[in-house]
């Protein structure tokens, strides 16, 4: 079902490509670590569908805030995420979970379950290289919220070895 909510995200970001962009590789590293983590398919839709859609509200934020930030983006997100996912047809519990995720993905002290601590580590793997961010700061994240194996084996593969 991850199909149909891409193609949805890209319509949504029209012809920035580096929102799309940014999304896909959220996409990319939240499918290889779900994947490796052994979670049940439910889990693993949820956490695609999250990533797809998870800064779906960043254009909405700038349009009517002339900002991008965090806590607008967790604002504006879910409700037009909410809307993708009930034109698609997803049951009503995914669609409240994703919303859920969407509406907290940059508050970790929210973090209740894998498929939320998923997306808060694909997240931050693309933030890191995108945003430039020194080993330090990284090696700090992810010492306060890391928890998955793979995630930690990818950020330490990536920037801290």
């Amino acid at each position: 079902m991850t199909k149909p909510v891409i193609t949805k995200m890209i319509e949504t970001f029209g012809n920035d490509a580096k929102r799309i962009n940014h999304a896909l590789k959220v996409l990319g590293f939240a499918t290889s670590i779900a994947e490796s983590e052994d979670l049940d398919n439910r889990t693993v839709e949820i956490i695609k569908i999250a990533a797809t859609l998870h800064d779906i509200g960043i254009k909405e934020c700038e349009r009517k805030y002339n900002t991008s930030s965090w806590a607008c983006q967790e604002e504006e997100g879910p409700p037009l995420a909410g809307k993708i996912l009930e034109e698609l047809g997803m049951d009503g519990e995914l669609v409240e979970r994703v919303k859920f995720i969407i509406g907290n993905h940059h508050t970790c002290e929210n973090i209740d379950g894998m498929d939320f601590q998923i997306i808060v580590e694909a997240d931050f793997l693309v933030n890191a290289f995108e945003k430039d961010l020194l080993k330090e700061p990284i090696a700090e994240f992810v010492q306060k919220h890391f928890k998955t194996d793979t995630g930690k084996k990818l950020i330490q593969s990536m920037y801290l070895d």
